[in-house]
């Protein structure tokens, strides 16, 4: 607010002062046509504190209605007065957590200072307006007493500066009016910033009668604390020969205990639990083993007995066929067989939907389960059962570098597309992302969607070559691929990269009807 008034003051003293240069460039361009010699009477005398601190006449011409308009002198002035009050502000921002009391007090005073010299500046200005004022008289009578002498063009330019003189007397007093109302409010801030000074330094007595007594309390929390750690300390000295001869008592009795119990024996028996432990744990794993091998004697022995055998790995990335025991039997392909999944309980047994033939790829799901397949030749019914599948050591660590990334890329053959054999042989690129999968060969896309309830992925369950390589995608409804990897090893980790990607959006992707 001081800043604003300031200015207002600034810009009113800089207008008087063109107001007074004005009249001396009118005095001086009453006739520039015509050499009149006049007595020195005519001319009354100007005063002689009148100063002027420019060496050059600003320029005015007379508009419509009479109006004296200035032509625009173009002077850097400094910073405009929106810039000021926006520097003004963010110091006031920057400053304002920091600022003390004290500080306060100390910026009213300067504000206050500053307001006299405002006002002291205020005064000023009223004497020089009276002296424009009185200037601008003594010029009009002047230009008066001209009036009657010319006459022509000469007259008429006369009468043109007495009306250019009125303008300036009116505008002057309109300044006039300005200033006053300029003074009113520098009196009104002068009055505020005392008011705000003395409420500042009734602040800072208080808050310094309030840090003296503050500073009472804590000498005399001192001083207390001080003749606690005294009497502490009398009290410390008197207990020590008794703290001394209970310390002496209990290390006496360490020693005995320790000497009873002879820690060399305890130690040698440490030993001997921990080689037990060892003896323990590799005879439960060799146990475990026996009955592995018994199992599958067991198994092999009732698959001899039978007329099919199940032949393969039962581990991630094989497959297993089913295959007869003698010639004599039907050939599986006129059997009728269905592939189960049991619980991990063995309670019940799952449905592997489109496992209906001979071979079958186990799918990363199958780990750790139990597979069936049931065979039905001649209105007999077969059930071979294996071990739990086996997984992959390291492909686990494959799958979690692969998820850190933000998408992987396999190279896959199209087998088939919508169930029926496809042609081409060319190698396509089947791009695994977090949020689709895509399937392209170079710039063609054959196909690129989001992961949705529609979509399906698993191994593959028809009989068809490499069946360990490939695997089942329908992309959606009435748009499905076998494809066929380059490795097992690469089936398995696109079947469980995707699944895991479809899982992070509330997806579940498995086989056809299978239970999720």
């Amino acid at each position: 607010m001081m800043q604003l008034a300031k200015n207002k003051l600034i810009s009113s003293r800089w207008e008087g002062r063109q107001m007074s240069q004005t009249t001396i460039f009118l005095m001086t361009k009453i006739s520039p046509e015509v050499e009149i010699k006049m007595p020195m009477e005519a001319f009354p005398p100007v005063s002689a504190d009148v100063s002027f601190i420019y060496d050059s006449f600003p320029k005015y011409k007379l508009g419509a209605d009479n109006q004296i308009l200035e032509e625009p002198v173009e002077e850097n002035q400094g910073p405009s007065l929106k810039d000021v009050i926006e520097q003004e502000a963010s110091n006031l921002s920057d400053q304002h957590k920091r600022i003390s009391v004290r500080d306060l007090a100390s910026k009213f005073d300067k504000n206050l200072a500053a307001a006299a010299k405002l006002s002291n500046e205020a005064k000023l200005r009223d004497v020089a307006s009276l002296e424009g004022h009185v200037l601008l008289k003594k010029l009009r009578d002047a230009l008066e007493s001209l009036r009657g002498r010319f006459a022509g063009r000469n007259k008429e330019d006369v009468e043109k500066a007495i009306s250019m003189v009125e303008a300036l007397a009116v505008k002057l007093t309109q300044n006039e009016g300005e200033l006053i109302q300029e003074k009113f409010e520098v009196k009104k801030l002068v009055n505020f910033l005392k008011q705000a000074s003395e409420d500042a330094k009734k602040l800072v007595n208080q808050e310094k009668s309030f840090a003296c007594a503050e500073i009472e309390s804590a000498r005399s929390v001192v001083l207390r604390i001080g003749e606690a750690l005294e009497e502490q300390e009398k009290t410390s000295q008197a207990s020590k020969p008794q703290d001394v001869d209970g310390l002496i008592e209990e290390v006496q009795e360490a020693r005995r205990i320790k000497l009873l119990h002879q820690p060399s024996k305890v130690m040698a028996m440490e030993y001997e639990l921990r080689a037990l432990r060892d003896q323990i744990r590799e005879k439960s794993i060799f146990s475990i083993k026996l009955q592995k091998e018994l199992t599958m004697s067991k198994r092999d022995e009732e698959n001899k007995s039978r007329l099919y055998m199940l032949n393969g790995s039962e581990a991630l990335g094989s497959y297993l066929q089913v295959q007869p025991c003698s010639d004599e039997v039907p050939h599986v392909s006129k059997c009728s067989i269905q592939w189960y999944r049991l619980s991990s309980e063995g309670s019940w047994r799952e449905v592997i939907s489109g496992a209906i033939k001979s071979i079958y790829a186990p799918d990363p799901s199958d780990v750790g389960r139990i597979l069936q397949v049931d065979i039905v030749s001649n209105g007999k019914k077969l059930t071979l059962t294996t071990n739990p599948v086996q997984p992959v050591s390291g492909l686990g660590s494959l799958v979690e570098s692969l998820l850190r990334k933000s998408n992987a890329d396999f190279n896959v053959v199209i087998s088939q597309m919508n169930g029926k054999d496809h042609s081409s042989h060319s190698t396509h690129s089947f791009n695994v992302g977090r949020m689709r999968i895509k399937l392209c060969r170079g710039w063609i896309t054959k196909a690129r969607e989001i992961y949705s309830p529609s979509m399906q992925l698993c191994g593959v369950r028809s009989d068809v070559s490499n069946a360990a390589k490939a695997l089942f995608w329908q992309a959606r409804k009435g748009l499905s691929f076998v494809l066929t990897f380059e490795s097992e090893r690469e089936r398995n980790v696109a079947i469980m990269v995707a699944r895991k990607y479809a899982l992070d959006c509330n997806v579940v992707l498995a086989g056809p009807d299978d239970l999720v």
